[in-house]
């Protein structure tokens, strides 16, 4: 088994280049921009 082949047979743990569920993540990054938001009003430091 050569270097190439080795890391070709690896699996993958995540990174930059995954191409994981976009959506979701937009959803759940614009929710927590919301609830940080309602905090920071309600706590009323803005």
């Amino acid at each position: 088994m050569t270097a190439h082949s080795a890391a070709a047979a690896r699996t993958r743990t995540g990174g930059p280049r995954d191409d994981g569920p976009k959506l979701v993540e937009h959803v759940l990054g614009w929710t927590l921009v919301a609830v940080v938001a309602m905090l920071v009003t309600q706590l009323g430091l803005l």
